[in-house]
């Protein structure tokens, strides 16, 4: 097993840490068959090293048939062939971990593919050992499903298996059907599988649709959703998903206590961490704050607050941060604007190259820990993928008012000289964006003035403010303009000022004898009672004699 010898072993290693999302698919082929793997992931991590992140986070590389891309898993304790074997894995966690580089995996409990073993056994019959694995439940009288609950796919979250004579529930594809985690044996087994991860060397979870492990043991219905309490943060606009307030199909009260037995089973071992992805368009601050509130459950968790389609101007972001602040100071974020199931974030608010960079610094100093996604340190935007080169299943069945997710998920570019980008020396599973190519890492790792240069300098900037990594908050002024806030620690403190427009702005200053840092990769600026910002700049400053 792989040892983490390497590493400074330090349990809070994750406040504050900026995590690097790789889709293996997509990141580096490196056996000619047009998908990324792990061996490949290997031959880039000097590109992750360069960028100075703390982990990577690893999208799921497990046994799957990948009807949802590795979502539906078959097997979860083997890495599925396309990607590598187990010794391919074991390889990763000692190479990163020789750069200084932690391991987060994707675990996918809240259901497996159909094809899984358990489900298999499960839908068999109604005695069989794991008859009660799933959430099943018989038709209603009319032969209907047992109440109104929609898929995220688009549906009804029931079908039917004319082998038990019940339906299932599965909350995505069909293919998904869903685990009941109100039977113990379920909620020990998945237990076991982290266990099996940690004991190869993995630094933690990034756990998947994590609100939606318990679903109402009852089966009530879920009320309607007022047309003007509805939002397109989790669920395109064009799913009825939207037109229900899911109290019952998912953030049961019950899930507290298994996020606590999780807890209890990470405590075991040294420094390790979780992140939870938080569903859910009406109360995901709200779930964020009281899964990662005292201690005993989740170490970090984000919602889809910054990863919505709505524009971050600075009143919107300052409500973001009033909101997640007003659930309690002990819980901990983690922000992303982009990742593999939304629109890049580029294209989704239409960013200028200087309007990225605002935004990129922004997000290094928002309290919380950070994730970006690959392609995002090159200011990638969203590929357009023609209908016929469609793999998602997603965008199939909404298209074309929704396109899915492929366009965020085309293969990573490492050289313009390539029409592969240099991702693959065979056709990929999606094609290379043509726009792609001249923002690849070699057009970009020499140049100081790239997108890839001001993302390094800015992870590096802020590893030497120890307020922005595990600092409290406090709002200074904002409007849809610009935005400032104080960041502080053991009496530290450091202010944080952005101008989001493209019109000069000049914003007083709070009280205190600042000490301007230009360090950072924007212009010095001067103290006086305002500070005056040029379009799309940032300027931060110490506060004097405190560092």
């Amino acid at each position: 097993m792989t040892q983490k010898s390497a590493l400074i072993k330090d349990p809070d290693w994750w406040r504050g840490a900026v995590i690097y999302q790789i889709y293996p698919r997509s990141f580096q082929d490196s056996n000619g068959d047009g998908i990324g793997d792990i061996a490949g992931i290997i031959q880039r991590l000097d590109h992750v090293e360069k960028l100075g992140v703390d982990a990577i986070w690893l999208s799921p590389f497990f046994t799957s048939p990948m009807l949802d891309f590795g979502y539906d898993v078959s097997d979860y304790r083997d890495v599925d062939p396309m990607f590598g074997t187990l010794e391919d894995f074991d390889d990763l966690i000692a190479a990163a971990h020789s750069r200084g580089i932690k391991i987060i995996i994707d675990l996918v409990l809240s259901h497996t593919s159909d094809q899984h073993p358990w489900f298999v056994e499960s839908r068999a019959d109604r005695e069989n050992v794991k008859a009660d694995w799933y959430v099943w439940a018989d038709a209603k009288p009319d032969g209907t499903p047992p109440n109104n609950w929609l898929s995220i796919f688009g549906g009804s979250s029931w079908e039917w298996d004319g082998q038990r004579m019940q339906y299932y529930l599965h909350n995505f594809l069909i293919e998904q059907p869903d685990l009941n985690f109100h039977n113990a044996e379920v909620r020990q087994e998945l237990l076991d599988v982290a266990r099996f991860w940690l004991d190869r060397g993995v630094d933690g979870f990034r756990l998947d649709t994590v609100n939606f492990y318990y679903c109402d043991a009852q089966l009530r219905d879920n009320p309607a959703l007022p047309d003007t309490a509805r939002n397109d943060s989790i669920a395109p606009a064009v799913n009825p998903y939207n037109f229900q307030e899911h109290l019952y199909d998912k953030n049961q009260p019950e899930n507290l206590e298994f996020l606590r037995e999780l807890r209890d089973l990470l405590n075991s071992y040294d420094a390790i961490t979780t992140v939870g992805e938080v569903g859910d368009a009406q109360r995901g601050s709200e779930i964020q704050a009281t899964y990662t509130g005292g201690g005993d459950k989740l170490h970090m968790a984000y919602d889809f607050a910054l990863l919505a389609n709505a524009y971050p101007t600075g009143t919107r972001i300052a409500e973001v941060m009033k909101t997640s602040e007003s659930f309690g100071q002990d819980s901990w974020g983690c922000w992303a604007y982009s990742n593999h199931d939304v629109e890049r974030h580029g294209s989704r608010w239409r960013l200028s190259d200087e309007a990225k960079r605002v935004y990129a610094a922004l997000l290094m100093c928002l309290r919380g820990s950070v994730c970006l996604y690959q392609g995002e340190e090159l200011g990638l935007e969203e590929a357009e993928v023609p209908f016929e080169a469609l793999q998602d299943p997603y965008g199939k069945r909404f298209w074309p008012k929704f396109k899915g997710r492929d366009g965020c998920r085309t293969p990573m570019v490492w050289q313009s000289d390539n029409r592969n980008g240099g991702f693959s020396t065979a056709t990929p599973w999606l094609p290379v964006s043509a726009d792609h190519l001249n923002k690849s890492v070699s057009s970009q790792q020499e140049d100081a003035t790239s997108m890839l240069a001001f993302y390094q300098a800015m992870i590096a900037f802020r590893k030497t403010q120890t307020p922005l990594l595990k600092g409290h908050y406090a709002p200074v002024s904002a409007d849809d303009a610009h935005i400032a806030f104080e960041r502080e620690h053991d009496g530290h403190r450091i202010l944080c000022v952005f101008n989001l427009s493209d019109a000069p702005i000049s914003v007083p200053l709070p009280s205190g004898e600042w000490t301007w840092n230009g360090t950072a990769p924007f212009e010095d600026v001067r103290n006086g009672e305002t500070v005056s910002l040029g379009p799309w700049q940032a300027a931060f400053a110490n506060e004097k004699g405190a560092l």
